[in-house]
């Protein structure tokens, strides 16, 4: 039997991806967004409102860099959730990480997180069902330690999720399957 519970961002994995920008003076402003994903192999879609100080970054300098968050910095990630870059213009110097300018589009490359998405901006969506910020992929970074064969080892990144449900965190990382390869044995 099914049990009706209180409605909520009912989608469990929520990515935990942290989007860098340039504030006006030139200092690193960072946030934690769940609400995102890709429309297509190189194109990201960030459902953010447009009071956050990211999105008048993002608009301003035409560019942005989403990481994948990881366990090991998951303080830090939650931190980047709780203050604002409205309020604090320092969060990336207070959260004891570091940044990197990325070599291809306007905005920083946080040095910790594993996996880093470099985006040129294409558009904001405002309307009733629009879902924000919309970027270009134009280079993707990973960190060389979690590279075996050539090939991301993602079990290594220990990338985390967000639970909707609980408001928890939760590491991501052991393969149960292959994908377009298990299913097939149910064609036959």
């Amino acid at each position: 039997m099914r049990k009706k519970i209180n409605l909520t961002e009912g989608i469990f994995p929520m990515p935990v991806l942290m989007v860098s920008s340039y504030n006006e003076d030139g200092s690193v402003n960072v946030m934690n967004a769940a609400w995102g994903t890709m429309q297509a192999r190189d194109v990201v879609a960030l459902n953010l409102s447009e009071g956050h100080k990211t999105v008048k970054n993002i608009k301003t300098r035409g560019a942005f860099t989403v990481s994948i968050a990881d366990s090991r910095h998951v303080v830090e990630a939650d931190y980047f959730g709780v203050e604002s870059g409205n309020n604090t213009n320092n969060k990336l110097e207070k959260s004891g990480l570091t940044a990197s300018k990325s070599d291809i589009v306007d905005a920083p490359i946080i040095n910790e997180f594993p996996i880093c998405l470099e985006c040129e901006f294409i558009e904001y969506q405002d309307d009733k069902y629009g879902c924000g910020v919309i970027g270009k992929v134009v280079n993707v970074t990973v960190d060389e330690e979690f590279v075996v064969d050539g090939k991301v080892d993602i079990s290594s990144i220990k990338a985390i999720a967000f639970d909707p449900y609980t408001h928890g965190y939760y590491e991501i990382g052991k393969r149960v399957g292959d994908a377009f390869k298990d299913g097939l044995s149910l064609k036959k």
